[in-house]
Order: C-alpha cells, then structure tokens, then sequence
C-alpha cells in the first residue's frame, strides 16, 4: 500500500463535494462515440458505447451502479481516451444503457460472465491490440473479481480499479447510515424503478412472488438484493450474494498489471473494507487517499477544478505500456469497421 498523491483543495475537502461535485457542476462533455449492440449467449444483449478506433489499444471502461455513459467519470475517460489514440469503449451493464432488455435477467457486483464474453468477442476482433480496463465502483468490484478467477488467462493486460466496495456487506450497510443513506436511498430507488419497468414492459405480476407494490417498499439495498438478486442469480439470500462476490478475496489471484485507487473517506464504505498489503498479489498496487469521497477525487480550487483520475488512470497505463514495450505491441491497424455488428446511433 502507497500514499496516494492525490490533494484536494483545502475548500474541496469535504468527502460529499468530492462525491457529488463532477455531476452536479462539470459541463457535459461532448463526444463522438457510437452505441454498438452486443448479443449475449443467454439471447439477451448489452450495449457498448465506443469511440472510433484507432491503432493504440483499447481502454475499456465498466461503470459504477446503475451508472451508463452518462457518468461523468465515463466521458472524461472516453474523452482522454481520443486524445492519446486510444479506442475508447463502455460496456454497459444489462439495462443500464437505456433500453429494457429482452429477459429479466439484471446484473450485478459480481456477475463477471457478460464481462468475459464481450472480453472474447474483442480478443477476437482486435488479436493484436492491447486491452486496458477501468472499473468504477461496482463495475471496479466486477472486474477485478474477474481479474481474479482468471488469474493468467485473464483477457486484459492492465487494470485499473476505482472506489471498488471490496466487502460488499460492509458497504451495503454503510450506505444505510448517517449522511450515506442519501447515496443509499438515490440507488435504490434507481434499482426499484428499473426492476418496475422491466416487469411492466414483460408484463410480469410477480418476480420471485414479489408484485412491483412490495419491490416499491424495499427500504434497503440489502432487501432488494435479498428479494431480487438472490433468487434471480442462485444465491441463498443476500448475505450468501456478498460474500461469494466481494472482491477483496480475489485480490490475491491477479496477475495483470493492476492499480486499485481508493479514499479512506468514502461515504459509500467505511475505510475498513480496504484492504491490506498481504491481501494484495505481487502485481497489484494499492494507493489510498485521505480525501476523495467516492468516484470523486476532484483538485484546484471549486472556479476551476480538475478530474484527477482522467490525469492518474491514463498516467498508470501508460506507464505500464512503457514497461511493456507497447510500440512494438500496438496493434497492426485495424479496418474501419465497427467493434461489433448490428444497428447504431451517434451520441453527442
């Protein structure tokens, strides 16, 4: 475990501003990226937004909870992605790109089989490009778990991983408590509304005997996940859910290149959850913060702020490129083609 260097402004200090303040006040950014629809085995789909490609490698993003390419996180990294001739991609999660999908079935922090097909499908695509990959909160929780189970046959060759919930029942209490349950009671109700919708658009009375009325009462992500993702996914009940997905115990498998970045002030989970040296395998590193609330980590004065992981994430991996000797890696270019088939729109 290292000092982070990260070192907010003195009137930015405060976790929830870290937390809040790129969504509440930095201006939308434009960005010429294109929704691909990717189909699955299971004959559902998940979308992928994705900037044009390019010769370097491919920066793959996985977002946070209910987070989709809206997160403001997602289009700055996209964003920075362009500029250094990279492919930037987002691969979001079942349901979190806009449109219900065809089944039921949602995701969740530790679901890692869509993550692997789509892994696959762009090994396949792109054989000679190297793939770098952020994750964001629960998608950080996704990713290195995969990273994880995967050990050498991981499909991506360095990782990064933001505000990862590394004990998932820890989180999913502290998101309940004091200031947090702000943050606690915005992601259920995003989870309530989309698991309302799906029913409605299926035409569903009951999911797991449950009507769309008592979903609406759930007062805690625990008792969603209890009555929702549990029996959806094959788990006992939500406890039984976090401790076979928590990542913090899948550290120790990883054997790509990986940088965990975390704040010991994060509302989301209490610092405990982070974990400790001799959990972490010889090729991860682990920086940690005083400040930067969650998904946050915003520096300079609140007239002119900067986002300092669009800085910190593309600087690890280039550094990782360097040590690799990525000129002679980069790809062979690629064709002008699309990363995978089917009807797409522009997003600006």
């Amino acid at each position: 475990m290292s000092k982070s260097p990260f070192k907010p402004h003195f009137l930015l200090r405060n976790r929830h501003l870290q937390t809040t303040w790129r969504t509440l006040f930095e201006k939308r950014q434009s960005i010429q990226a294109r929704f691909e629809r990717f189909d699955l085995n299971d004959g559902d789909f998940i979308d992928i937004a994705a900037t044009p490609p390019t010769s370097g490698p491919i920066l793959l993003l996985l977002h946070g909870l209910e987070g989709s390419l809206e997160s403001p996180y997602a289009r700055g990294l996209l964003d920075i992605a362009a500029q250094k001739g990279w492919q930037g991609i987002l691969m979001h999660f079942r349901g979190c790109s806009g449109p219900v999908n065809r089944t039921l079935i949602g995701y969740h922090s530790g679901e890692t089989e869509d993550l692997l097909q789509f892994l696959t499908h762009l090994r396949k695509q792109h054989p000679n490009k190297l793939i770098l990959a952020a994750g964001f909160s629960l998608g950080g929780n996704v990713l290195l778990k995969y990273l994880g189970e995967s050990k050498d046959e991981a499909l991506i060759d360095a990782a990064v991983a933001v505000s990862v919930p590394y004990s998932l029942k820890e989180c999913a209490k502290q998101i309940h408590k004091g200031t947090s349950r702000f943050y606690g009671r915005m992601l259920l109700n995003s989870l309530k509304n989309s698991a309302s919708r799906k029913m409605r658009l299926h035409q569903e009375d009951t999911v797991f005997g449950l009507t769309i009325n008592a979903i609406e009462g759930f007062e805690t992500i625990k008792e969603f996940d209890d009555g929702i993702v549990a029996p959806m996914w094959g788990f006992k009940d939500a406890m039984d859910y976090y401790d076979q997905c928590s990542s913090r115990q899948f550290l120790k498998g990883i054997s790509r290149p990986t940088l965990l970045i975390h704040s010991s002030d994060d509302p989301f989970m209490v610092p405990e959850v982070i974990p400790e040296i001799n959990e972490l395998s010889s090729a991860t590193s682990l920086e940690v913060s005083r400040h930067g609330g969650h998904v946050g980590f915003i520096q300079g004065p609140p007239w002119k702020p900067t986002y300092w992981l669009d800085q910190r994430i593309p600087a690890y991996f280039e550094s990782v490129l360097s040590e690799m000797g990525s000129s002679e890696l980069e790809s062979i270019p690629d064709d002008a083609k699309n990363i995978v088939p089917g009807p797409s729109r522009a997003c600006n």
